[in-house]
């Protein structure tokens, strides 16, 4: 079924090439998700993530942050940012999903894969194209979408080549995006906000809800129900996903002792952070650090 003349979709129909922690992995899952499935709380994984919306009136929060959707805008999510969908009320609405993860350190092109996923590290990684510019892109993942449905001994590697022109058609007409984001915030929602910019920043230090009250002029009891109420978190979860973050990235690029680690990002305890860690990431920190550190790892970051 082609949706909207532009990307073919079939009802959870997906296709994969190997398996989460291996260097290249891809997963397309085709499906459709309704209001009733909106997830309670943001999540984040260890892989770069692509969110296609084939419907109207959806959202994405990025680090708790709502950007208002169109269909066919595509979002680009890096490893260990916070994000959810909000799906609106009425009917399903199709979605196409992309994990993966790419080769970081292919000798002679490393540079090149480093800048075809820098356009997910921009400040929005969000793309709104013409007509004419969608149908080039999609076409590349249609091209997946036939390939999957035959036996190809080159199945997988044609996949990595398809995908990798998609990324990089993608990345070539960068400038050419329309997306402004059209989401009105209250005045309570951007004190909020502002209140999640300063924990990225600050989440080395000790932090606690009554000096972050007192430090953006709010009681402490309000601001705990407003910020579960704007970020779908509670203050502490929040907090302690944002030190995850920001130690997985060390475990991942890094050779850092874990207990270094975990004390850099705020932690107080050892014991503390272990429980939180295993916690979050459904594993523990040592297992995490094996599965996915990068070849050639530096000792400190």
């Amino acid at each position: 079924m082609l949706i909207g003349n532009l990307l073919l979709y079939q009802d959870r129909y997906s296709v994969r090439v190997n398996e989460e922690p291996d260097t290249l992995f891809y997963f397309f899952d085709y499906d459709v998700r309704t209001e009733d499935k909106n997830m309670q709380f943001q999540h984040f994984h260890s892989f770069y993530e692509l969110c296609i919306m084939m419907c109207p009136n959806t959202k994405h929060l990025l680090e708790g942050k709502p950007y208002d959707l169109e269909a066919f805008d595509i979002i680009g999510i890096p490893p260990t940012v916070l994000h959810r969908s909000q799906y609106p009320p009425g009917d399903p609405c199709k979605r196409l999903i992309i994990q993966f993860n790419l080769p970081r350190n292919v000798t002679g092109l490393s540079n090149e894969y480093e800048q075809l996923l820098s356009i997910f590290h921009q400040e929005i990684p969000i793309f709104r194209f013409d007509r004419d510019l969608q149908k080039k892109l999609f076409s590349k993942l249609n091209d997946i979408f036939l390939l999957a449905l035959k036996t190809d001994p080159m199945r997988d590697l044609i996949i990595h080549l398809k995908f990798t022109e998609f990324l990089t058609l993608l990345f070539l007409n960068r400038e050419h995006n329309q997306y402004t984001n059209k989401s009105e915030m209250t005045p309570m929602e951007k004190k909020i906000y502002s209140v999640t910019s300063y924990i990225h920043t600050h989440y080395s230090e000790e932090l606690s809800l009554d000096a972050l009250a007192q430090n953006f002029y709010i009681s402490s009891c309000y601001l705990s129900h407003q910020f579960k109420d704007v970020t779908g978190f509670t203050l502490t979860d929040y907090i302690q996903m944002t030190r995850v973050r920001n130690i997985q990235s060390l475990l991942i690029n890094t050779r850092i002792p874990i207990t270094e680690a975990a004390l850099s990002c705020g932690f107080a305890s050892f014991s503390q952070f272990n429980r939180v860690f295993q916690k979050h990431i459904g594993m523990s920190p040592s297992q995490y650090r094996k599965r996915n550190q990068v070849p050639g790892a530096e000792l400190v970051p």
